[in-house]
């Protein structure tokens, strides 16, 4: 991850509020702190389209703010206790996009009917039921991090998603191709018909084809030249 914490965090943010993923003051992004101090988080208070640098703090494994100004998201357990479970997540997406909590309170499971879905699929994306109210524990937040296991994202049913990733960009281009996932694959379903989808071989094909690691940074530099364009003025 390249350049200031803070404002790739900030970014991130405002990104993921262009796409579809805001929700009023809800929904946060954090990056693993270089130096192991804890979580680069969203201050809370604020819409994902209004986080600035400034707005993004350094939070401890106690939910201690360490640096930086503004109220701590009661949520910090889900960032901090799956990057304590997974050394290799350097970023933590949790939103409340549209289409995949519809999916995901539908009881569907998600199937790559579309590029972006096969991003995901095989195996199925996780579902965590343990609650739909917040995840304001530490055991919540293990919980979770044990549902997500290995994979790159999983549905809080009937509350939203985390996406992880390696950097906060992976981690953000995955939670907004999780939602364009949901949103086809819902498309599909009120077409009518017979959906189809690839089988998981081709599914595994086109993850490599389509998903590979210079591509999702491509994916990455193309949201931010198109941010500028998104944001109210």
């Amino acid at each position: 991850m390249s350049g200031d914490v803070r404002e790739i965090v900030a970014t991130s943010s405002r990104m993921l509020a262009a796409s579809g993923h805001g929700d009023l003051i809800w929904g946060h992004v954090s990056a693993r702190d270089p130096e192991g101090r804890g979580v680069w988080l969203k201050s809370a208070e604020w819409g994902l389209d209004e986080v600035t640098p400034e707005r993004v703090h350094l939070v401890d494994g106690d939910g201690m703010v360490r640096s930086g100004d503004g109220t701590r998201h009661s949520e910090y357990p889900i960032h901090t206790e799956i990057m304590a479970a997974r050394p290799d997540v350097g970023a933590v997406v949790h939103t409340h996009p549209p289409h995949a909590v519809a999916l995901a309170a539908a009881g569907d499971s998600l199937r790559p009917v579309s590029h972006a879905a096969n991003y995901f699929v095989p195996p199925q994306v996780p579902r965590f039921t343990d609650t739909a109210d917040l995840v304001l524990t530490a055991e919540l937040g293990r919980s979770l991090a044990g549902v997500l296991g290995s994979a790159s994202a999983a549905f809080l049913v009937n509350h939203g998603i985390v996406a992880v990733g390696r950097d906060v960009e992976e981690a953000t281009v995955a939670a907004i191709l999780l939602e364009r996932a949901c949103e086809q694959q819902l498309l599909t379903h009120a077409a009518g018909g017979w959906p189809t989808w690839s089988p998981p071989e081709e599914s595994r094909a086109k993850r490599e084809h389509i998903y590979h690691d210079k591509a999702v940074s491509a994916v990455w530099e193309y949201l931010v030249r198109q941010l500028p364009a998104l944001e109210p003025r």
